[in-house]
């Protein structure tokens, strides 16, 4: 009964706190279930892509624009369209160079699916030691760990000064809330459309269904295969910038960890393969999160985070919209 009062009095509260995380699950969870519709294939470097994005974010912040207090204006849209395209261009580049390093020289050999699964890991451990490497002291770029991980984090550079933009029911809406909101929504419904409406999008469809049939019919499957993992990147990288933005937290050489796992748990949730499913999926995980943590605390949403996993997969392994591309 406790439980019940404590959802209740934080009914709206934790509803925005829901859509914020489960806007950035959705758009992580993308690169997940795009990979495994085209290709079969999980992505766990996924995680260490999204990384990569939040590495470039506040190098970008601190180092080209140098923020040292809250901007406003044309100057604030200048900082945050100047730092999300390197973001974005960063792990989507990174996506791709993973699929030819790692995946595609197994594709060529027709090597069993365990090696891939192999290689995803090998992968990931890569690119998070190579960052721990940068500069040898387990930071990334001088920015400190989170105390569980390391010492105290320094001062992040915040060019966008929370303020708030509305109220309903009593919870305040901030400006940062609504740009993840407003962001993710665009380029879900471009990426939606992009599979669906172009000649591109509707060869990474057919590649989905049937690769063999798809090849006969004159579609370029090395070609298709790149602009999956490039597309998964990008969103993974304004995912990536959204995170830091509204978080706050410091860029380190784990931080895809857990966000990664989540965005797949997502993708599952919704039906890996299927891009609206990954949609649906992020946000319901992410509300799901949010509507326990007055039961159980914040400590606990990792744990029922994967405890949806669990369950999913024992209930409905197919997720809830099944398992096809652009379905």
């Amino acid at each position: 009964m406790d439980c019940v009062t404590s959802v209740y009095h934080q009914f709206w509260d934790q509803t925005r706190n829901g859509l914020t995380l489960g806007a950035i699950y959705a758009m992580i969870a993308l690169g997940y279930t795009m990979v495994y519709g085209v290709l079969q294939l999980i992505n766990f470097a996924h995680s260490e892509v999204f990384m990569v994005s939040t590495v470039v974010t506040l190098y970008a912040f601190r180092n080209w624009f140098n923020i040292s207090e809250p901007i406003t204006g044309v100057a604030l849209v200048l900082v945050l369209v100047g730092a999300l395209i390197p973001a974005m261009l960063a792990s989507g580049g990174t996506a791709v160079a993973i699929e030819r390093l790692a995946y595609r020289p197994l594709r060529k050999r027709g090597a069993p699916r365990l090696s891939f699964l192999i290689s995803a890991i090998g992968a990931s451990l890569f690119l998070q030691y190579l960052f721990v490497l940068m500069d040898g002291r387990h930071y990334i770029l001088f920015l400190k760990l989170p105390p569980i991980l390391g010492p105290s984090p320094q001062s992040i550079p915040a060019p966008m000064k929370t303020e708030t933009v509305f109220t309903i029911f009593g919870t305040a809406v901030s400006n940062k809330r609504v740009l993840v909101v407003v962001v993710a929504v665009v380029m879900l419904f471009v990426l939606d459309r992009f599979v669906r409406r172009t000649r591109l999008g509707r060869g990474i469809r057919a590649v989905a269904q049937d690769a063999e049939t798809a090849a006969m019919m004159g579609v370029n499957i090395e070609r298709v295969i790149v602009t999956t993992f490039f597309v998964g990147g990008i969103m993974a990288g304004a995912a990536g910038l959204l995170y830091v933005l509204v978080l706050g937290i410091p860029a380190f050489w784990f931080i895809g960890f857990v966000p990664g796992l989540k965005a797949f748990t997502a993708a599952v949730l919704g039906g890996i393969g299927n891009i609206r499913g990954a949609m649906l999926g992020g946000l319901l995980l992410g509300m799901v999160e949010a509507y326990t943590v007055p039961c159980f605390g914040a400590q606990w949403t990792n744990v029922v985070a994967f405890v949806v996993l669990v369950l999913v997969l024992l209930v409905r392994p197919t997720g809830i919209f099944g398992e096809q591309v652009g379905a």
